[in-house]
């Protein structure tokens, strides 16, 4: 019989008992050997899931955010050990790039009738010595900013509407950094409120994609650069990237690569996946078939 360890995060918006036991229940009847285990802390799901490659688990499904699901992919990093998606947090950004279903019990049923899907993942190395990935993508300036001014009690109220209204409060505070950017060994500058690098191609999935060709699976990394300087800047910026504007004049910069160095003339905020994980400079690298993820048939 295949065993799950199911690694639940209470703090998350949607994780209610009754749902837990209801994910439980799902991968029982499916024929597996569930044991559910619950976060109390920073740290504990990449624990946990360290625990589980070691106890030889076949899987590790996290009913949780995507801050807890970063925490447990990296214990898997370069294993064999499936990780199942449960969206139970505020953005879930990893699932809805993938199509996962937000209701609890279908996710669940993935790693029953599912199918494993090795992707890439991005790792971001800095100042602080210890190696942090991210599956979606990492950004500096702005957009660390919305997630640094988004409170816990708006993001459970509002779910990912909290994101948007606190972009909507901050975009007339839109300030431009000078960053220094290398792609694999090429060097650019550029005058920018922000500098996300992408490995999905959505980042509020189905709505605000990052580009055309953007992929979890290409070996690949994306730098897209937005430049805008308070209000008026920061609306047409915002338009040109819904629009995939390129070319001159267009607020939107956009190149490829497998490693990206980013410095800032004065430090700047980053986030991973929505959650605030250090700052500038850092150094960002793909790992190719990084872990193995339970997906529909069809993605």
């Amino acid at each position: 019989m295949p065993r799950a360890l199911v690694i639940t995060n209470p703090a998350a918006a949607r994780t209610k008992p009754k749902t837990v036991r209801e994910v439980r229940d799902v991968l029982r009847r499916g024929g597996w050997h569930a044991e559910v285990v619950a976060t109390g802390g920073t740290g504990d799901a990449r624990r946990l899931a360290a625990e589980a490659v070691e106890a030889g688990m076949d899987a590790v499904a996290v009913f949780g955010g995507d801050g807890t699901t970063m925490q447990a992919a990296s214990s898997l990093v370069g294993t064999d050990v499936a990780l199942a998606l449960i969206p139970g947090g505020t953005g879930n950004l990893l699932a809805g790039n993938l199509r996962i279903p937000f209701v609890a019990g279908r996710a669940a049923e993935l790693l029953v009738r599912g199918v494993s899907k090795r992707l890439d993942l991005g790792r971001l190395d800095d100042a602080s010595g210890v190696p942090h990935y991210f599956a979606v993508a990492c950004g500096a300036g702005f957009d660390a900013q919305i997630m640094a001014e988004t409170s816990s009690a708006l993001k459970q109220r509002w779910g990912v509407g909290a994101y948007i209204a606190t972009s909507l409060r901050l975009i007339s505070q839109m300030r431009s950094h000078c960053y220094h950017i290398r792609v694999d060994g090429v060097e650019y500058e550029a005058n920018a409120a922000v500098v996300m690098v992408a490995n999905c191609a959505e980042v509020l999935p189905p709505i605000l994609r990052f580009g055309e060709g953007v992929r979890p699976d290409d070996g690949l990394l994306d730098v897209v650069v937005l430049r805008a300087d308070g209000l008026a800047d920061g609306v047409q910026a915002i338009w040109h990237f819904l629009r995939r504007a390129d070319g001159p004049g267009s607020r939107v910069g956009h190149v490829r690569g497998r490693e990206i160095h980013i410095e800032t003339d004065a430090v700047v905020p980053v986030e991973l996946d929505g959650d605030l994980g250090g700052q500038t400079p850092f150094t960002a690298t793909v790992v190719p078939g990084a872990i193995r993820v339970m997906v529909p048939a069809l993605t």
